[in-house]
Parts: C-alpha cells; structure tokens; sequence
C-alpha cells in the first residue's frame, strides 16, 4: 500500500495526480499546514525539509520519498507509466520536471505569497515575481507550439507543472495571450484522473452552522 501524506497545494496535487492516473490503490493523511504537522518530529524523521508531499512505499520497507518531483519520478519509474524508458526520451521528461521544481514552482509560489499573504505590499518585488512566472509561461507556450504534451506524449513533465499553471489566477500571473499553453492546460484539465487529483485530501465537511444559508451574502455551502 502507498499512503500519500499531503495538503491542499500544487504540490500535494502533483502527486495525487499521479496515483489517480496510475489508477493503483493509496491512502491519504492529511497533513494539516495550519497546525505546522509538517514540522512534527514524526513528519521530518520521514521529510527531513518539513514540507509536504511525502510518500511512503509500505510494500518497500515503508520506504519514504519527499519532494514532489522525485515522487513523481518514483512512481513513474515504480509503474512503468508516463516516462519513456529510452534515455533521450526519459531525459526530456526529467529536464521539464526538473525545470518545474526549480523554476515555475517557486517563481509561482513567491507571485503567491507576496500577492496573497503577506501583510505589506511590495510592488517591486510582486513585479519581480510575476514577470518572472509570465516569463516561464511563455517558455512553455513556445515550447507547445508545435507539440500536444512538453515531453511528447502526456508525462509527469505535464502533471508536475498543470497544478502551477492552474494556480495563475490566485497568483495574479496572466495566461492571455499564449494560446498554446491554453490548449495544453485545457487538454490537461478534462483529464478525469486529474480532476480526482485535485480534490485531494478531500475538503473537510462543513459544519451545520456552515451549511446554513448566510442571508447578506446569498451563500449557500451546503
């Protein structure tokens, strides 16, 4: 059994994309960002970095993998699926996860923060962050010009970098204009394995109090 220990993140997405598109059984603990789980001593003795994801292989020794890229990989190699097996192939693959991991993940989670969270605006630094995150858009929109997925056929390259580019409007990083990125996103989006990934863990139920319709607003939850 494999137990995907994660949150409510692109990066806790990547992976449970991939075990939906693998269609193979897991389980879930929810690691709650909130009350800092990830920086119990229990979660780092299995990440050291005290972030999340984290998988845990129970059928290899409860064998730990942190950092959702080489979880991504570990699966992919696990299962055989959604990575060439010839060496030219299964590096295009890994160059586009590895871009991912070191450029639009964190170019899109600093537009995030400085945009969503943090308490005093900084316009040049918010500049700073989403130029940077259109700028890797357009990588990828030149780079989907003349082909359906970024690595050739649909791979973890698409599913590591979908959940980012999903997140452009809460980042306030602009998608108009690169209609090939579009078309990926949209081809990538319909997929029904991905829109099971992306209600993982499941959002906690609401309260009674919660599902009661709130009058001034006209919000219904239930």
């Amino acid at each position: 059994m494999l137990e995907l220990l994660t949150s409510e993140t692109p990066n806790g997405w990547k992976a449970a994309i991939m075990l939906e598109e693998l269609g193979v059984p897991y389980k879930v603990r929810v690691i709650s960002l909130t009350n800092l789980d990830q920086k119990q001593d229990w979660y780092v003795a299995l990440n050291p970095n005290g972030r999340i994801p984290t998988l845990v292989d129970h059928d290899e020794g409860d064998f730990a993998v942190f950092e959702s890229g080489a979880i991504l990989i570990y699966l992919a190699e696990k299962f055989g699926r959604f990575i060439p097996t010839d060496t030219k192939g299964r590096s295009r693959v890994i160059q586009w996860v590895m871009w991912q991991m070191s450029g639009l993940g964190p170019m899109m989670g600093q537009a995030t923060v400085f945009n969503r969270y943090f308490e005093d605006r900084l316009p040049k630094v918010i500049d700073r962050y989403v130029r940077e995150s259109r700028r890797l858009f357009g990588v990828m929109d030149a780079h989907l010009a003349d082909r359906d997925y970024l690595a050739g056929d649909y791979s973890i390259a698409d599913i590591a970098c979908f959940p980012w580019v999903r997140g452009h409007d809460w980042a306030q990083v602009p998608i108009d204009g690169l209609p090939h990125l579009q078309r990926w996103f949209d081809a990538v989006a319909v997929r029904p394995a991905v829109q099971r990934g992306l209600l993982v863990p499941e959002p906690p139920k609401a309260t009674e109090m919660e599902k009661k319709t709130v009058l001034q607003g006209k919000t219904i939850l239930s």
